[in-house]
């Protein structure tokens, strides 16, 4: 088997099926996948079946089968492209296939969702908009996704919260999702923060007294960037699996996490990357964080090392919480029911005032 196969069954395989791909599904597209130029068209296979469901379901009036269908279309073609750089083409068209597949999902969900662009920089900043069933205005969580996630995955993790009574809005940012191909990486994320959660706040049905900030992965770096930045009304801040300082972590990344922030962040070479990857860091600006700050991390995370978690919480400078997962991976998705139900509660309880 090819090594970025092998890597990314390893890495990864507990992230897909946390994140809603059924078991079988993954086990019959990776059983005989050996090589990596195959990954994007063997996912993209398997996801053109779901969205078949979905526009017979469509065409049909079974529209919240559709809805379902057509979600799980665009979790399989995001994974088909979310790691595949060396082809872009390729690449691309999967991920318009997300894109597709998503917003025609969104009228059918439940609660439905309603896609959001921003303006920003010269390019555009899309977002997925759910409101919790209920009389508003509601409280809300900014999901920010890391370098390989997008706001197609997150579908899982919005219901937690929007059960709850959360709002959320999970956003492609820059090097991420549609900003990807417009907005390379960056490591201050004030300005990117300002525009969501102005964005956000101004959206009816949205307590804009009452905001959140939670992210995964590189995410888990951007979300506390941002409580430092927008400390004023970022009222709960969590960071899940992020680096306190991403070029530290740089010599242990696998093949294909270096290949794709290289990408991303439009470096031309592995060591542009390498230095770029230093400029996301958490020095001097985690003590700027006043928000409670709930840091979930993996001690067995092969991606970045635990002790970056423990950095975090110790140099914010508001109340912090540190939620260490023995045995959990990067993202802790082979652990989810030791910590997705409680972040959810623990941002209800802090943006509600309750848990759920």
């Amino acid at each position: 088997m090819d090594e970025r196969v092998a890597s990314a069954i390893a890495h990864w395989g507990p992230r897909f099926t946390a994140n809603g791909v059924t078991v079988s599904d993954f086990e019959r597209v990776t059983r005989g996948l050996d090589v990596w130029d195959d990954w994007c068209a063997a996912w993209s296979s398997v996801a053109e079946e779901h969205e078949k469901l979905g526009r017979q379901a469509l065409a049909t009036g079974r529209h919240l089968s559709a809805g379902r269908h057509l979600a799980q279309a665009a979790l399989y073609f995001h994974f088909a492209k979310f790691v595949f750089v060396a082809d872009h083409d390729q690449m691309r068209r999967a991920h318009l296939r997300a894109v597709a597949c998503l917003d025609d999902a969104l009228p059918h969900l439940s609660p439905p969702g309603r896609r959001v662009e921003i303006g920003f920089e010269g390019a555009t900043l899309a977002g997925i908009l759910r409101l919790p069933p209920g009389p508003g205005p509601h409280p809300a969580v900014l999901m920010l996704s890391g370098l390989d996630s997008a706001k197609e995955e997150h579908g899982v993790v919005e219901q937690l919260f929007l059960e709850r009574g959360l709002a959320t809005f999970a956003v492609d940012g820059p090097g991420q999702g549609e900003a990807e191909y417009d907005l390379p990486i960056r490591g201050d994320w004030s300005q990117p923060g300002k525009a969501l959660l102005d964005a956000l706040a101004a959206e009816p049905g949205i307590d804009a007294a009452r905001l959140g900030v939670w992210g995964v992965s590189l995410g888990g770096y951007y979300a506390p960037r941002v409580a430092a930045a927008e400390r004023h009304r970022v009222k709960a801040c969590v960071a899940l699996a992020g680096p306190y300082d991403f070029g530290d972590c740089w010599s242990g990344l696998p093949e294909l996490t270096r290949d794709t922030f290289r990408v991303r962040a439009g470096a031309a070479s592995e060591e542009e990357a390498r230095r770029i990857a230093y400029t996301l860091t958490m020095e001097g600006s985690a003590a700027a964080i006043t928000a409670p700050l709930l840091v979930v991390f993996g001690r067995r995370d092969r991606l970045i090392p635990w002790r970056q978690a423990e950095r975090l919480a110790t140099a914010a400078g508001g109340d912090s919480e540190l939620l260490m997962i023995e045995e959990g991976n990067h993202g802790c998705a082979d652990r989810a029911p030791w910590h997705r139900p409680y972040t959810a509660d623990w941002l209800a309880q802090r943006l509600k005032g309750e848990t759920g």
